[in-house]
This record gives structure tokens, sequence and C-alpha cells, in this order.
């Protein structure tokens, strides 16, 4: 398939092809692709990416390491064995894509739309564009994903039936619902690429989550560069982080026409 036949959207690609695919970028693009994504290691990519896209890191590793031996990188990959069908039918459909259009494929699988996010980036990260998608995606859809992922097995949240509200304005990612008689819990997510971090709350988020107390879990996803892990803070105006307070003026400029 050539690149200028490629007019494709992320409902094109099923979800099974999305982790492949990334396997595929990454074998072929190497630390180049890294870079134009905004990491700084593989494995960081695997984390990021994998829990991005409801996956596990170590299948977005070994599909990369499915193709190596087809690209003359410096890894050998799965070189003892055939490539198997199904990643051989993606490589040869998509082995002519270029670099650009590859690379908003990718990054079209988690909904980033460069454009968009640019109206609202803050003016020390204008200096590093392709940071943009990596530190969105570890500080939004892959901890809100890693906080699905095992929500279900720890204790604060037992029996509690989850539902994402991030698209809701309501001031926190999750509510969790229970039996009858038994109010709802409000859960906010937050990533860390390292283990230690800084994190925001924005106004609507400080406020449900003075207006909650106890009800208000402040989950902090923790280490997307080496080996993610997890901090539970209720009621953290109370007994979490020590939240100060920060204002900033920011210059919007638009061009106007009368027509």
């Amino acid at each position: 398939m050539g690149a200028k036949d490629m007019a494709l959207t992320p409902e094109d690609i099923g979800k099974r092809e999305r982790p492949i695919l990334v396997g595929l970028y990454l074998s072929k693009y190497d630390s180049l692709g890294l870079d134009r994504l905004g990491f700084e290691s593989f494995v960081e990519a695997f984390n990021v990416i994998g829990y991005a896209l409801g996956s596990k890191p170590a299948s977005i590793k070994n599909y990369r390491d499915e193709f190596d031996p087809l690209f003359p990188n410096r890894r050998q990959g799965w070189h003892n064995r055939p490539i198997r069908d199904y990643c051989l039918k993606i490589f040869e459909e998509y082995k002519n894509l270029d670099f650009e259009l590859f690379t908003d494929l990718i990054k079209s699988f988690v909904g980033y739309d460069e454009n968009a996010w640019s109206e609202v980036q803050v003016d020390a990260d204008q200096a590093e564009p392709d940071s943009q998608f990596s530190k969105r995606l570890t500080t939004g859809l892959a901890a809100e994903q890693y906080f699905e992922s095992v929500h279900a097995s720890l204790t604060e949240f037992k029996d509690g039936v989850v539902e994402n509200t991030t698209r809701l304005g309501c001031g926190y990612d999750f509510r969790l619902q229970f039996a009858a008689g038994r109010d709802f819990l409000a859960v906010e997510v937050k990533g860390l690429k390292g283990r230690r971090g800084t994190i925001s709350l924005t106004p609507r988020e400080y406020e449900v989550a003075a207006a909650l107390g106890d009800r208000f879990y402040l989950f902090v996803v923790k280490n997307f560069q080496e080996s993610p892990f997890h901090e539970i803070f209720q009621n953290p105006l109370v007994s979490g982080p020590q939240f100060v307070k920060t204002e900033r003026i920011t210059v919007h400029v638009s061009w106007l026409a009368n027509i």
C-alpha cells in the first residue's frame, strides 16, 4: 500500500492490529520513532503506549521483536523462527507507509490531535513539540487505563462498579457505584513519568475534592519510564500531597475577519 493511497482513520484499524502496528513502527524507525513520539527509552514507550491501548507493555515489545529481523537495526528479535502470518500480513500492508503518515497513524490510535493540543500547551512545552504526545499520554489515557486494569483488585474500590467520567467535566475521572445505601466514590487519576514529579488539580477538581471529602480519591500512577506502580490518597486535600495555589495569565491570539 503506497503512502498516497493512505487515508486511514482510527476506526479503520481494529483493536488487535493497533499494538502490532506500534511494534512495526518501533522496529522500523527505532530511535527515530522514539524521539518523534517523545519517549526516552523503549521501556517507557512499551509502558505508556501499552496501557493507553488497553494492551500489555510486554505485547508491544514482543511485536517490535517480531519485526526486528526484517529491519537493519542492532537487535536480532525473534530471528530463530519465521514471522507469524498475521504479522507478516500487517507488514506487507503497511511497509511502504512513510514516516510522517505512520507517526500520525500511531498517534491517532489514542485520539491525539496535534493541532488541537497545540492550542492549550504551555510555553515550556512549545520548544519540544515532539514531547507532547508522550506527556499527554502519560498523564492522561495511559494512567487512566492503568487504573481500569487494577481497580477491581484494590481494597479501597472493592465491589464498586466503575464508570468512566473523563468526558463529563464533573471534576474527576471515574465514579464507583456501590449497592444501595452506600454513596459513590470519585477517583481522579494522574500519571507521572518517574517516581517523583509534580501533579496539578484544576479549579474544578479542587472544588469537587473539597466538597466530597473522604469520598474523593487521588490515584497517582508513577514510574512509567521503568515499571509503573500507584499511590492512593483518600481526601487528598487533607491527607495527601500539599497543594499550593498558583495563578497564571495566558494570552490567546486569534485572527478575525468580517464576512
